[in-house]
């Protein structure tokens, strides 16, 4: 939540701005999880998940420009996603938002099971 509102910047990894695949290589390399910059190869990686078998953490893509995947955010469940907007910076959205449901492509799990059990229990703790 405290990247809430980080402006938009395209090729950006930092704080200081984000495109949405170097959103994503931010956050999950804060838990050392190695992405790619760039949302078709992120799309390559961990485990292909079913929409109706999202968790939190799981990585979801879009196709923005008509030409394949090209934005990518992460599941926070109950139908909510974060992401990089190129006109909005860092902001939260619901896959059913027609925008979102109309591009949709495919979702991948890259948080192997242990690690997503040990966050969540720490996230619960808290």
């Amino acid at each position: 939540n405290e990247l809430i509102g980080v402006n938009y910047r395209t090729a950006g990894t930092t704080t200081k701005g984000f495109d949405c695949s170097g959103f994503t290589m931010y956050v999950f390399n804060q838990f050392g999880v190695d992405l790619a910059h760039q949302s078709k190869a992120q799309a390559k990686e961990g485990t292909w998940v079913d929409k109706n078998d999202l968790i939190p953490g799981d990585l979801v893509f879009f196709n923005t420009d008509g030409k394949g995947i090209s934005h990518v955010g992460i599941y926070l469940g109950d139908d909510e996603f974060i992401h990089s907007a190129t006109d909005d910076g860092v902001v939260k959205n619901k896959l059913s938002e027609k925008y979102y449901k109309n591009r949709y492509v495919t979702a991948r799990r890259v948080i192997e099971d242990d690690l997503f059990n040990q966050l969540t229990a720490e996230a619960e703790a808290k």
